[in-house]
């Protein structure tokens, strides 16, 4: 049983959710693709369609192995000469031989950049305005879509991304043009974020992380992105047959959903909730959540207990599951640039 911190002042979640403010992401994973069939050759190895994307837009995508399982949960970024995945840390080594057991004759090459090209988030309200005024240019409003600025010599990325809701973007560079950004956001009244109302805010966004929250013990479809990252029009891809075959079924047994719990004792991420000994929920990820003054979960809960509302019976109190974002959080102001 773990315990989770109760209400408190928390001025950082007042920012980034009513003004804006900005969070170290540290080096998630970045790879770049390249070389002339590096769409073609992503296309036939993941669930979304990647060959419609035109430079500047993007998507978010499963990798998928032979089983229909989840390889990786990616953001796809198309550049003019290159493909950029960006996903959780620690995990371009995995993706990378993933990819590259697939290349025979097709050109395509791949390079790990986490390492040198470390990220900050930055959200809110008037964080779009914000960025825009600092480095004056418009932002496209398309999710995923993206553009490079320079500042000083050098090239750093803005992405727009749904990693927490409605509006945040993932601003990519060099570690010195990222020192000098953050300096330049304290000096503006862009506040840093820390981790913890991170998580918070992540939890409530339903934002999942591929090692955390996805594994592959996960079907495409159990995460709860399928309208966003799957593309049932797009033909044939490694796994494709299981996916088509759960999509034809019109279900599957388990759904990441959010469940709220009525005190602060809470299950630690990886526990699970029975019910008669049969398993009813697999937590994943456990937050406090300022929106709702209650401890939030992200959990795959079994299907005929996973409809918004419903009560879950455990031994931490009765919880309530509930759809994610949460409500007041997820007033989409982008649609999506390529994708399903």
């Amino acid at each position: 049983m773990a315990s989770i911190p109760g209400p408190r002042e928390n001025p950082a979640y007042k920012i980034m959710t009513e003004s804006a403010g900005y969070a170290d992401m540290g080096p998630r994973t970045q790879i770049e693709m390249s070389g002339r069939d590096r769409a073609a050759l992503l296309h036939g190895l993941c669930t979304n369609d990647i060959k419609r994307l035109v430079p500047g837009c993007g998507c978010e995508a499963f990798l998928t192995n032979v089983q229909g399982k989840v390889a990786g949960y990616v953001y796809v970024f198309c550049g003019e000469e290159s493909l950029v995945l960006e996903t959780s840390p620690g995990q371009a080594e995995k993706i990378i031989r993933g990819i590259e057991r697939y290349i025979i004759r097709e050109k395509v090459s791949m390079s790990d950049l986490s390492s040198y090209r470390p990220e900050l988030l930055l959200a809110g309200p008037q964080a779009e305005a914000r960025l825009s005024e600092h480095f004056q240019v418009d932002l496209p409003r398309e999710m995923f879509s993206h553009r490079k600025v320079q500042l000083r010599d050098q090239a750093i990325s803005i992405r727009r991304v749904p990693f927490l809701m409605p509006h945040s973007f993932l601003v990519s560079g060099e570690a010195s043009c990222l020192t000098e950004l953050r300096t330049e956001f304290d000096r503006t009244g862009i506040a840093p974020c820390d981790a913890e109302t991170l998580e918070s805010l992540r939890v409530e966004s339903g934002t999942p992380l591929y090692g955390r929250d996805i594994s592959e013990a996960n079907l495409p479809q159990e995460v709860g992105r399928t309208d966003k990252a799957i593309s049932f029009r797009k033909g044939c891809y490694l796994g494709q047959e299981t996916v088509a075959r759960l999509d034809a079924m019109g279900h599957v047994n388990r759904q990441l959903m959010g469940l709220k719990f009525p005190t602060a004792n809470v299950p630690p991420a990886g526990a699970e909730l029975k019910i008669e000994d049969k398993v009813a929920a697999h937590i994943t990820s456990v937050a406090w959540s300022p929106r709702l003054q209650a401890p939030l979960a992200l959990a795959y809960i079994r299907r005929g207990h996973c409809s918004p509302g419903s009560p879950l019976p455990s031994e931490y109190g009765t919880c309530e599951v509930l759809a994610l974002p949460l409500p007041g959080s997820n007033a989409q102001v982008a649609v999506h640039c390529g994708g399903p």
